[in-house]
């Protein structure tokens, strides 16, 4: 039988004092490959949306702070088995130069760490504002290469099929469309990807803030996949016929500027699929 490894004898208000220093502490222990991290934000386009994730986080958190306050805490040591275990991954991926090793220690030490200090009660009031940390690590190469690639095809295949119905002749060679005037690519930045990890953790913040069904809030997430698809495919086709129009719109601003406007259609998608399942789920002759 395993020994408890809580103290059971003594509780206490939220050890604030603690959890700073050994914040402080984590931070500076980790602040290369965090900074690392930083620096990937600002130059890949895929992972801009990891800058929003640790101020969402900490919001999240601060919303909580009266609930937070008034918890009797105890600390936990099997919190600490989980710190040992961040800093022997960290050891490890420092050896391996394995990044996503190294990045995802920072966050299983920060629950070792709250657990450790707070609590079993605290971690679990916590666990969905932590586990969104993730969100801000970039996926391993050799996972993005996979999902990448096939979305490319989907979206091409999409592209070229919707472009055909619209009565533009298009000749579709795997990623490539062969248009009248000139020749699209869908290449790794225009497979959805970067939509699709974004719109994913948005679906992950908007369900906790206003819903509170848990299904609707699966069904929120499962959706992001098709919305992505479906955007990414609209946005290759508009450009697809933007091509035959104004050629020189198919670049530059009014490229990048149509992939926002594509994603904020996404997510306008979303929250219309919200109020259309929130309506279904209603028992009847109530108003949602």
């Amino acid at each position: 039988m395993i020994p408890a490894l809580e103290t059971p004898t003594t509780t206490r208000r939220l050890p604030w004092v603690e959890l700073a220093w050994f914040g402080a502490l984590l931070l500076a222990s980790y602040a290369p490959i965090l900074a690392r991290l930083v620096r990937q934000w600002d130059h890949d386009p895929d992972m801009s949306h990891g800058f929003f994730v640790p101020f969402i986080t900490a919001f999240l958190i601060w919303r909580r702070r009266d609930e937070l306050a008034a918890l009797k805490t105890r600390p936990n040591w099997w919190g600490l088995l989980v710190v040992l275990y961040g800093t022997a991954q960290l050891y490890v991926a420092t050896l391996g130069a394995e990044l996503f090793l190294a990045r995802t220690a920072f966050v299983i030490t920060v629950f070792g760490a709250v657990w450790m200090l707070g609590g079993t009660l605290m971690v679990r009031r916590l666990f969905f504002p932590l586990a969104l940390l993730f969100f801000m690590i970039p996926i391993p190469a050799v996972i993005y290469n996979r999902i990448t690639f096939p979305l490319q095809f989907l979206a091409s295949h999409l592209a070229g099929d919707a472009l055909a119905f619209l009565g533009l002749p298009v000749l579709r060679e795997g990623n490539i469309l062969e248009l009248p005037n000139q020749r699209l690519s869908v290449v790794e930045a225009c497979s959805g990807i970067r939509s699709l990890l974004t719109l994913t953790y948005l679906s992950l913040v908007y369900g906790h803030f206003f819903e509170k069904n848990h299904w609707i809030r699966a069904a929120l997430f499962v959706s992001t996949v098709p919305i992505a698809i479906l955007a990414n495919a609209s946005r290759v086709t508009v450009t697809g016929l933007i091509t035959e129009w104004k050629p020189e719109w198919a670049e530059g601003f009014f490229h990048t500027a149509q992939g926002w406007v594509i994603f904020m259609v996404s997510l306008f998608s979303l929250i219309v699929l919200h109020q259309i399942l929130m309506r279904l789920s209603a028992p009847k002759g109530a108003h949602p």
